[in-house]
């Protein structure tokens, strides 16, 4: 393996100084002045209603409002892979929460009292509360045949099938939406994925052992530390200036030109630093509202905060499922069987969760080979929040009873769990649930490694009192990047005269430690020292483009485009240096800062000689510096709308093992974490330190999911909107990690084997943990989450039966 002088290495991060020092700006930081105005939303009471009316007069009245906006100033349909949402309401009211009218005045206090006068009058409408109940049901739709619709597209280009000019759209009444997804018209389904391997019933009919249960999750929020802000600016020539705390410039820009009828050239997008993303501000959330009051008022800057109980309420939850699943195995311990039916809680609009329930179709049979299986993943809207991206993209979800269901299978056949996994792990060709042959299949890898370090076999040690139960459990997974087969990112590297450089990207700093990770790419390309490359935060007008920063793939696809703009500049500083010393560029090499030959290092030219060109007697040769960079994923194919099955749904894989040591108090049933020791294969490290506290955040943030974490609804409405009723966990929460990072898969097509490392932190700990809780207790809890009142409710009715 090459000898790698930046990547690999724990440098500093770029942004840790601004962090840790308060200087970092996030959009509410941001000051503006005397055209400063204020936005406040008014937001729907009722879960399901008719719009019947809406009155603003009042409201114009109080003293500095300036502008008030209603579904009627902008009813398109737009939506990231199914467009079915307007910016406001027009129509109806599908959840609590939903924005119904804007207002913008010049303080706080004053668009807090025009809100309150706006009358609004509403014929309520029976709700959708159940995803099975909604999936099945038609007496109650959600979503009714749209008075209008867009006639494309708005998500991805249109993808034709193998037909020449033959358009792969599905259409939910008059909606559109990616091709890949199939709603069911007429129903609340707004995407049935179906996967058929095999043969179902004679593969239960070689299982010598069959297990079946249904497991549920709730919803649950992001709980970043910084709320959604959006500030909007339309200057006098018409353009959109949105500043904007997302992890999606480019798709916030495609999404609000579609909304407004505007050109992309008219809208420019700027992020400053974000403060938590988790998939939350993926695709348009808040940003749109402000955009209206903004095109009524030239010249001002409209900002809209969202409180924390609107967070909870008004943007994208991580979607509930119920999933049933029936999982067989033979004697020897080979699985031969899984049906599963996923019902996920979509919430009033699915323009993003129908993606989600793709992947946890295709993905359904976990890291596990399994040669018949039969798949129904419904997302179903109801009249809940709007479901949206959250770390994992369906792998915590799906995982949570798969994992469950290998420990009951392993159990019931006498073998002991992780031998269990093991056993029928996915391996290298392996076909995968879709079908395809698997690539960098590293299960085991992690597998045996979780092994050797907790001891994995030997005697838990005792618990800590006598009214303490103690127990182990272990969990797998496996995730891929779930985007479009077309996610594009591009790079620009600039080379500044003293031979620093700049990268400018679109990929987004979201905690992640992107800004970092880039850096690390280009500088080792460049043969410079990673702090002298520093890379921007995006702004559309000047930085390049970038799908999303989503699905844990900045590190591979950003930075493909980065290398790939690194190279460029590489090859162009070469050509000036073969000139410049008379030696061939292929016998020039970078490294510190300095081009020189290999047989003759004495011999050397500084970068920063010859980055803006060179000035030879005969005269000047080269220029500035530029490198440009762009990637997209080869080869991801597409998924057969009947059987679910293909070839390569998705770049890569990443996999991970993670095992729990946990205590259960008897008493009360709390659990308390005590060790969790995880590994993961990466395909190469490019930071020891970042990698492993993205394993550590995704652990901590799979704990709360596991113990804490639940919005509570009845009848469509949030009961624990703030951090004072929904707990997610603190640092006295925070267990022992053991963490071991594998590079034994480096990734293909990856920047230097890089595969993405973020989400599938999160996946398996939840299960993992219910797996512990079993081996202390005796005690199978299958919905989530694992509050000590379940707890100590299912102990207790453990014991009556014993008794």
């Amino acid at each position: 393996m090459a000898e790698h002088r930046v990547l690999g290495k724990s440098v500093p991060r770029q942004d840790a100084v601004d962090k840790v020092t308060g200087a970092a700006r996030f959009v509410d930081d941001i000051q503006f002045g005397p055209s400063l105005l204020h936005a406040k939303i008014l937001r729907s009471p009722h879960p399901h209603a008719r719009i019947l009316a809406i009155d603003t007069a009042e409201a114009a009245k109080v003293p500095g409002v300036k502008a008030i906006v209603t579904g009627r100033d902008c009813r398109h349909y737009i939506g990231l892979y199914l467009a079915d949402r307007t910016v406001y309401a027009t129509d109806k009211v599908r959840f609590v929460g939903e924005p119904v009218a804007g207002v913008a005045a010049d303080s706080i206090e004053a668009a807090n009292e025009a809100v309150k006068l706006i009358k609004v009058e509403y014929e309520p409408l029976p709700g959708v509360f159940d995803p099975v109940s909604g999936a099945l049901g038609r007496d109650v739709l959600v979503h009714e045949t749209p008075a209008s619709s867009d006639l494309w597209w708005q998500g991805l280009p249109c993808i034709t099938t193998k037909a020449p000019g033959t358009l792969l759209h599905e259409h939910l009444g008059e909606y559109t939406c990616a091709p890949f997804i199939h709603p069911v018209p007429g129903t609340n389904i707004s995407n049935h994925f179906k996967l058929r391997k095999g043969d179902i019933d004679r593969g239960f009919a070689a299982a010598d052992v069959v297990v079946e249960n249904v497991y549920t999750l709730p919803h649950i929020q992001h709980s970043q530390i910084e709320p959604h802000a959006a500030v909007a600016q339309v200057d006098r020539a018409g353009k959109v200036t949105l500043w904007a705390s997302s992890q999606s410039p480019n798709a916030v820009r495609k999404l609000i030109a579609t909304a407004f009828e505007l050109p992309m050239s008219k809208i420019r997008v700027i992020t400053p630093y974000v403060g938590g993303g988790f998939g939350g501000k993926a695709g348009v959330t808040c940003e749109a509202l402000v955009v209206p009051l903004a095109m009524r008022l030239p010249g001002y800057h409209v900002k809209l905060t969202l409180t924390r109980e609107e967070v909870f309420q008004a943007t994208f939850v991580r979607q509930g499922l119920v999933a049933r699943l029936k999982t067989g195995a033979d004697k020897t311990g080979r699985l031969v069987a899984l049906e599963a039916e996923l019902f996920w809680d979509g919430g009033a609009y699915t323009e993003y969760g129908v993606n989600i329930t793709r992947s946890g179709g295709y993905c359904s049979s976990g890291p596990y080979e399994i040669p018949n299986i039969k798949t129904d993943s419904y997302c179903v809207y109801t009249n809940h929040p709007v479901g949206g991206p959250m770390r994992g993209f369906g792998m915590p979800e799906i995982h949570w009873g798969i994992e469950q269901q290998m420990d009951i299978l392993a159990e019931k056949l006498g073998i002991d769990p992780l031998a269990f996994r093991r056993m029928n792990a996915l391996r290298e060709g392996s076909l995968g649930a879709f079908g395809g042959p698997m690539e960098g299949a590293t299960l085991v890898d992690t597998i045996d490694a979780v092994a050797a370090k907790c001891g994995w076999g030997g005697p838990v040690p005792s618990a800590s009192t006598a009214h303490k139960l103690r127990g182990r459990g272990i969990a797998c997974m496996y995730k891929a990047p779930s985007m479009p087969p077309n996610a594009q990112s591009s790079a620009i590297i600039k080379l500044n005269e003293d031979g620093t450089a700049h990268v400018l990207t679109t990929a987004m700093e979201i905690g992640q430690g992107s800004l970092t990770a880039l850096a690390q790419i280009a500088a080792e390309e460049l043969g410079l020292a990673a702090d002298k490359v520093v890379v921007t935060l995006p702004d559309t007008d000047y930085t390049p483009y970038e799908w999303q920063t989503v699905a844990s793939r900045i590190s591979y696809s950003a930075g493909n485009a980065v290398l790939a703009a690194a190279r460029d500049a590489k090859a162009q500083l070469l050509a000036v240096a073969a000139q410049v010393l008379a030696i061939p560029a292929t016998d020039l090499v970078i490294a510190d800062g300095q081009i020189f030959p290999l047989a003759n290092p004495a011999r050397k030219l500084a970068v920063s000689d010859i980055a803006m060109g060179y000035l030879l007697p005969e005269g000047a040769i080269g220029g500035p510096v530029i490198g440009r960079g762009a990637f997209i994923p080869a080869g991801i194919t597409g998924l057969d709308k009947e059987t679910g099955q293909g070839d390569k749904p998705a770049a890569f894989w990443t996999y991970g093992t993670q095992v729990a040591d946990i205590e259960v108090d008897a008493r009360t049933g709390e659990i308390t974490v005590l060790k969790v020791t995880a590994a993961y294969e990466v395909g190469k490290i490019i930071n020891p330190a970042m990698c492993k506290g993205q394993v550590q955040g995704g652990i901590v943030q799979g704990l709360g999911s596991a113990l804490y974490e639940h919005l509570v609804l009845v009848d469509g409405k949030p009961l624990n909107s703030d951090f004072v009723d929904y707990k997610i966990p603190t640092a006295t929460d925070t267990p022992e990690m053991d963490i071991i990072l594998l590079e034994t898969s480096p990734q293909a097509d990856g920047p230097f084997g890089v595969k993405g490392i973020a989400e599938p932190t999160m996946v398996p700990t939840a299960p993992a943990i219910a797996n512990a809780v079993y081996h202390a207790t005796g005690v199978r809890i299958l919905d989530l989450p694992l509050s000590a009142e379940k707890v100590l409710a299912a102990l207790k009715k453990k014991q009556t039966r014993e008794n």
